[in-house]
């Protein structure tokens, strides 16, 4: 023991104990601390009872002997941190080199295991950045694994250990299946078998054991979990056509034989298989159900899967049976009756072997699918509903050459449709109108009105109508979907009160929000200022004296949502507003009055106060309140 930490001890101001663990922290030792982490033994002063350590945030800390003995604990040299901390260099050299040993030395610096995350606090900051470190770390853990020292578990959130001894890949994925307790985790630990197959090449025996158990498995767990006996069984093929020298316990357990006795359940068994396997029964289904595979796989391309709709015209390409498909979807198309999967797949795949399906029938069709699910509050319709207004191509597609009479038809049909506002309808409209500029007058005829004649409104109402607009959007109109979703789940939607409720008020909604949105792209919004007093003109406040007995009367002429008769505020659109306007000062105008009609003369025409609204709150104080324009 050093001479001046004797006299420490001999002094009790040190035990015995303590002295020795300071013997181990002497200057120039690396140390841990379970606050201040790693750091440095920068000196001793035991004349003041202080050692002093250089942590990486804080320089020369001083520490009392006794704290410091009880709470740092040394690291040796070939530690990690402390390798890292004398020679940064050879370090990052060796992450290049020879991944695998960093790996080990950081597993050995902590106790032989370590998770990912704790891994990467060891390198992320002085040595790698964030997407550094997830580079280096995808293409270190193939190597790990291959390297048969280290178990890499499944799991993220687990630790990776450092072996004594050297395991083989085959070894471990024996161990990883042998471990499996439940069908799902075996089937995974099988896929990884399968996956690196080769590493059994030198002992394929060891795999028959394997393959009685997923046998044995596949046959306990047919009637509740098909879909898992399904990949079990791809799974077992793919092992014994890999080593054709293992043998099946069953032979009679095969994937024709499993399509056969779960055929009335494909429809729910496919969507739960992985896409490849998935794949994999679709192409074996002409071989497990013979002449009649194609009604079946007709009545599954009806189903609301999107991958397996994608999937089957393949299989009817790959057995010549394309005429049969092409056939069952234009009566389909003709009857309305597609699903909108099977719509959506036709028109991303109208370039190819079905562009002779993409006609302007296929319209009509996209539109009954879309209402059919928006009835139905099915997502499915959005999807087809976005490809239709996003694809700008898929509507020219549809009606390149077809006649001008059925393209009329068609936009009759796009403009009858509940599915679209009037803007989004417009926009579609234009794409045909496009290709025949003279059908133009199918929309101009029906809206002729709103096209010629603008709304004259102010900036307030507008707004007003803006906020309700908003609210229907944001607010009104999610509270009612979550309203039906509620009411739907208590049973019976014939005898359901509730959803019938539900339904009409989204009916009420929808239909406000179709003429809020009308309206709103008609209206033209001003602050009345400057308007032209030299004859009764919107902005204007008219004072009348009635022929006979000099009675006078005012009225404010404003937009058409502005409306006060109370106050004399009154739209341009009313039957008062319509028969003063154009008239100047001293002309006469018939107006209905309580007793009839009584004759007006025009006394007076000035301009109104700049955006003149009256809310209830000023009504109620008889205060006009003005808002300038925004």
């Amino acid at each position: 023991m050093d001479a001046e930490l004797e006299k420490v001890v001999e002094s009790g101001k040190l035990t015995a104990k303590a002295a020795d663990q300071l013997e181990k922290l002497r200057p120039g030792t690396y140390c841990l601390h379970k606050s201040w982490g790693f750091g440095r033994i920068a000196d001793w002063n035991l004349l003041l009872n202080q050692i002093v350590i250089d942590f990486r945030g804080k320089k020369a800390h001083p520490m009392q002997l006794l704290y410091a003995a009880e709470n740092l604990t040394p690291i040796p040299p070939e530690h990690f941190l402390a390798r890292k901390a004398s020679d940064l260099p050879a370090i990052k050299k060796l992450l290049k080199q020879n991944p695998a040993a960093v790996v080990r030395n950081i597993l050995e610096s902590v106790g032989g295991s370590a998770t990912v995350q704790q891994i990467s606090q060891m390198l992320v900051g002085d040595i790698f950045q964030e997407p550094e470190w997830k580079r280096w770390w995808d293409s270190t853990k193939k190597i790990l694994k291959k390297e048969g020292h280290f178990l890499i578990p499944a799991k993220k959130n687990e630790p990776i250990q450092l072996r004594a001894e050297k395991v083989s890949r085959a070894s471990e994925l024996l161990t990883f299946f042998a471990q499996a307790r439940q069908p799902k985790e075996q089937a995974a630990a099988l896929d990884q078998i399968i996956k690196f197959h080769a590493e059994f090449s030198d002992n394929p025996g060891s795999l028959q054991s394997i393959v009685a158990t997923i046998e044995e498995t596949a046959a306990r767990n047919q009637r509740l979990n098909p879909a898992l006996v399904f990949e079990l069984v791809i799974a077992r093929d793919d092992l014994l056509l890999h080593f054709p020298q293992l043998k099946s316990t069953n032979p009679e357990l095969t994937l024709v034989r499993l399509i056969e006795e779960e055929e009335p359940r494909l429809a729910l068994i496919l969507p739960k298989l992985p896409s490849a396997k998935e794949r994999r029964v679709l192409h074996v289904l002409p071989a497990a159900l013979g002449p009649r595979w194609s009604a079946r796989a007709l009545q599954l391309m009806q189903t609301n899967n999107a991958r397996m709709v994608a999937q089957i015209p393949r299989v009817f390409v790959e057995h010549n049976q394309q005429a049969d498909l092409r056939a069952a979807l234009e009566r389909g198309i003709r009857e309305h009756s597609v699903t909108s999967e099977a719509l959506g797949w036709l028109c991303k795949e109208r370039n190819g072997e079905w562009r002779d399906l993409v006609k302007p029938e296929l319209l009509g069709a996209i539109l009954s699918a879309i209402e059919r699910d928006q009835h139905n509050e099915s997502s499915r319709g959005n999807r087809l509903r976005d490809l239709l207004l996003d694809d700008r191509e898929l509507i020219p597609d549809m009606f390149a050459g077809a006649e001008i009479t059925v393209a009329r038809d068609a936009m009759r049909r796009l403009m009858l449709t509940p599915v679209f506002d009037e803007l989004t309808k417009r926009s579609l409209l234009a794409r045909i109108i496009k290709l025949y500029p003279t059908l133009e007058n199918v929309i101009t005829g029906d809206q002729k009105e709103e096209k010629s004649e603008a709304l004259v409104v102010s900036w307030s109402s507008l707004d007003k109508r803006k906020a309700e607009h908003e609210e229907l959007i944001n607010k009104k109109i999610p509270e009612n979907s979550k309203e039906i979703g509620v009411a739907r789940s208590y049973g019976d939607l014939r005898e359901n009160f509730e959803f019938k409720a539900a339904k009409e008020m989204q009916a009420v909604l929808m239909r406000r929000k179709n003429e809020l949105e009308a309206a709103l792209h008609r209206a033209r919004g001003t602050d009345f200022s400057n308007p032209d007093t030299s004859q009764v003109s919107i902005g204007t406040t008219i004072t009348l004296r009635e022929r006979g007995n000099g009675k006078q009367e005012s009225y404010t002429l404003l937009g058409a949502w502005d409306s006060d008769p109370d106050r004399g505020v009154i739209s341009y659109q009313t039957a008062i507003g319509q028969a003063l306007l154009g008239h100047r000062v001293g002309e006469t105008v018939s107006l209905q009055a309580d007793q009839g009609t009584s004759d007006f003369e025009i006394a007076s025409i000035e301009a109104a106060p700049v955006d003149v609204v009256f809310t209830s709150a000023a009504a109620d104080e008889d205060i006009p309140l003005a808002v300038h324009a925004q």
